[in-house]
């Protein structure tokens, strides 16, 4: 079991702003993000990744976080400067705990059984032991998703990520019938929307509030990197299966490890998911070898499906 002290020791790690672009940029110098002056410490300390690779700690009143603002869709849509939002998932430490779907179903209000997340049972030949394979959304480079949308309601931002807009989205599903890798789900009916929440205005970047009639899917929480922080589905996995990062600073993290990208792929053998469909994906598989956990057939499993490569 976690102890508290190292739960808290990760959600200050998680403070950084290391994604966001607004407090630390994991790889950037250090004197962008921390202005050691007069001001009077708090005696939080905060956990900082420098140039070089290297941890620090710094206390928190040294953390610049730049004043909240409020964008409007039209500027979502364009994506955050300067970044290249990526995901790497460990196959060996995934146990199906489910703790990513169900940090991803409280963070965007779904209910069952739309998931954004889908947990599969992988086998790669008869003769090999199955695996369970977390699938998000893609957000490939090449996606065929946005290709076939009449209205411009699927798009691809500058960082990376693959959007819906559901103010645009005239619920044709075409989309849904380009995606190779049945990432997007259909509100077939009115979502609920949480008391107190009934007047939010639509975000892009939000997903929120759904739309009867209009298609969504995973959109690698981007209006939580803005904060600095990481994805729900990341932080709420008790292995650390998932790393998120970016990739023109060649750095991912877990929240408890942060790994160079090039070479976390390179010493792990990462691959990406159909590659020889030429999506060209932004997430990433490390190979299920050296698992933490033996694959347990009588594990629970929700709207999960089976998949065999062979």
């Amino acid at each position: 079991m976690e102890k508290e002290d190292d739960k808290s020791d990760r959600r200050k790690f998680l403070k950084l702003g290391a994604l966001a672009g607004g407090v630390v940029l994991l790889g950037s110098a250090i004197g962008k993000a921390v202005s050691l002056d007069s001001t009077k410490e708090t005696g939080e300390k905060v956990k900082v990744l420098t140039a070089d690779g290297k941890l620090m700690e710094v206390d928190g009143c040294n953390m610049k976080h730049p004043a909240a603002v409020k964008l409007t869709n039209q500027e979502m849509r364009k994506g955050i400067e300067g970044k290249k939002f990526v995901m790497v998932i460990d196959l060996a430490k995934c146990a199906n705990a489910r703790k990513c779907v169900e940090g991803c179903q409280k963070m965007h209000h779904k209910q069952a059984p739309t998931e954004w997340i889908k947990v599969k049972r992988m086998q790669d030949a008869e003769s090999l032991t199955p695996y369970w394979m977390p699938q998000p959304c893609f957000h490939c480079d090449n996606p065929p998703c946005t290709k076939v949308c009449p209205v411009d309601a699927t798009f691809k931002r500058e960082d990376g990520l693959v959007m819906i807009d559901n103010e645009r989205c005239i619920g044709c599903r075409f989309c849904m019938a380009a995606c190779p890798y049945n990432s997007r789900s259909f509100n077939w009916s009115e979502p609920i929307i949480p008391q107190g929440m009934e007047a939010a205005e639509y975000s892009i970047e939000k997903s929120f509030p759904a739309k009867i009639g209009t298609v969504e899917k995973c959109d690698f929480c981007p209006d939580m990197a803005r904060e600095g922080k990481l994805p729900d589905c990341v932080t709420a996995c008790p292995n650390g299966t998932i790393f998120y990062g970016d990739q023109n600073e060649d750095t991912v993290t877990n929240g408890d490890q942060t790994f160079r990208l090039k070479e976390l792929l390179t010493n792990r053998s990462g691959y990406r998911y159909l590659e020889e469909l030429g999506t060209e994906p932004r997430v990433y598989y490390l190979p299920p070898v050296n698992r933490d956990f033996p694959f347990e057939n009588d594990t629970i499993v929700h709207n999960t499906e089976d998949y065999k490569i062979i």
